[in-house]
């Protein structure tokens, strides 16, 4: 469950600010949704260099806000992994449209160009496919 935060105002575009609107925690979410990364190295070696308490901080923000979780891994006794919660998962047509915005306005883009025109031409159906997809992947995920 998601912890009260003190707010600036009740505008939406600053709630989400002040959830996810740093410089970092929308890169962790893309790799856990693109990626399917969820261990702390995992995130580390995404190539954004982002230093280890950094990091930390914005995983901490992150979970603090409900958009992800943070358990004990029952295979690897030892290490944490972060998984997404619903309300994390809501961000996928958010970070569709932040892509489709990139592919058109930087030429240097890494996104694929295959994945650009399907967005392009079927943004609902590849959101609704994502997110099918990571809600598949949670529920195959043992019980943490």
């Amino acid at each position: 469950m998601a912890r009260k935060q003190k707010r600036r105002s009740r505008c939406p575009i600053a709630f989400s600010l002040d959830c996810f609107g740093d410089r970092w925690s929308l890169l962790v979410i893309r790799d856990m949704v693109f990626k399917g990364k969820c261990y702390f190295g995992e995130f580390l070696t995404a190539g954004e260099d982002i230093a280890t308490n950094v990091l930390a901080d914005r995983l901490e923000r992150l979970e603090d806000a409900g958009i992800i979780t943070r358990r004990r891994d029952p295979e690897k006794g030892t290490k944490i992994v972060y998984g997404l919660t619903d309300r994390g998962i809501d961000l996928v047509p958010l970070l569709l449209e932040l892509i489709a915005w990139s592919g058109r306005h930087d030429p240097g883009t890494a996104a694929p160009r295959k994945f650009l025109r399907e967005l392009e031409s079927n943004r609902d159906e590849l959101a609704r496919r994502t997110i099918r997809n990571l809600r598949e992947r949670q529920a195959a995920e043992p019980q943490r």
